[in-house]
């Protein structure tokens, strides 16, 4: 069977609609509904109804998801013992991370798993969207996010707090400079509305926002453990009142079929964050 059909069920079913499911896919809607079609001629049965709320599993659909993900499970152990040669004896653990957590956690953590010579270690820094792809696809056994997104396949674990608070540049407080946190992080701004940030100048990058303002004055919400060194030598400072916002910090894994390793790395990188305390720009 195609492993692209047990994958493209499982999304429906978790994104609720075909729509959807082709989005997080990225492939076309027209697609979704082939691969479906084939599936179900396949199978010979009814896997989903759709209506105008979306897309439901029929009883016949019910009893499939325990086979898909079975399926895809299968799929990723046999890739699993071919990457690596037999003979190496070794487990390969694949991580990823947020491209605003490569430095310094990614960094430490992969310094703190290298002296594990039973391990062949993948890192991946990417955008959220394609980190989480990838767990659910299993090409990752595990990812550091900031956003939680809960499917029923994932295990959600919070392993930090950080906070994002409001500075500005001593010498020049201007201009007004808005990163994209993410969008959670949006629309609590918006609720508090400490300046407009369609006026303001936009980035996606918190580093370079940070570099450009250290540069050329301004004020925006940057995180607590990265600004706390210029803080302290007097280059910023808090803007008073300003409300602050959570930015926690997750570890995203597939909820099945992690390797036996996994619990050793995730104590690894508890000690990291514990004590992990200069955060370059």
């Amino acid at each position: 069977m195609d492993i692209e059909l047990a994958k493209t069920f499982l999304e429906i079913m978790q994104s609720g609609t075909f729509a959807n499911a082709a989005k997080r896919l990225n492939i076309t809607q027209t697609t979704v509904t082939a691969r479906i079609h084939s599936l179900e001629s396949s199978m010979n049965c009814q896997l989903f109804i759709r209506n105008r709320s979306g897309a439901r599993l029929t009883p016949e659909g019910e009893r499939f998801v325990k086979y898909a993900k079975e399926i895809i499970a299968s799929w990723r152990a046999a890739q699993e013992i071919y990457r690596v040669p037999q003979a190496d004896n070794k487990t390969t653990l694949s991580l990823g991370a947020d491209n605003s957590l490569w430095n310094p956690i990614m960094v430490d953590w992969l310094v703190q798993l290298a002296d594990l010579e039973h391990l062949h270690l993948h890192s991946q820094i990417d955008t959220t969207d394609t980190l989480y792809r990838a767990i659910r696809n299993f090409q990752l056994d595990a990812a550091l996010v900031h956003s939680a997104r809960y499917y029923p396949d994932l295990n959600i674990e919070q392993v930090a707090e950080e906070k994002l608070i409001h500075v500005a540049c001593s010498h020049t407080p201007k201009p007004n400079i808005f990163i994209d946190w993410g969008e959670e992080f949006a629309q609590q701004f918006d609720r508090c509305l400490p300046f407009n940030r369609q006026n303001a100048m936009q980035f996606s990058l918190g580093p370079m926002a940070l570099k450009v303002m250290l540069k050329q004055g301004g004020n925006g919400y940057f995180r607590t453990r990265v600004v706390e060194p210029y803080l302290q030598q007097g280059r910023l400072k808090r803007m008073p009142d300003a409300p602050e916002f959570s930015y926690p910090i997750y570890l995203v894994s597939h909820r099945g079929n992690l390797p036996r390793e996994f619990e050793q790395a995730k104590q690894r990188l508890k000690h990291v964050l514990k004590n992990t305390d200069q955060w370059p720009v």
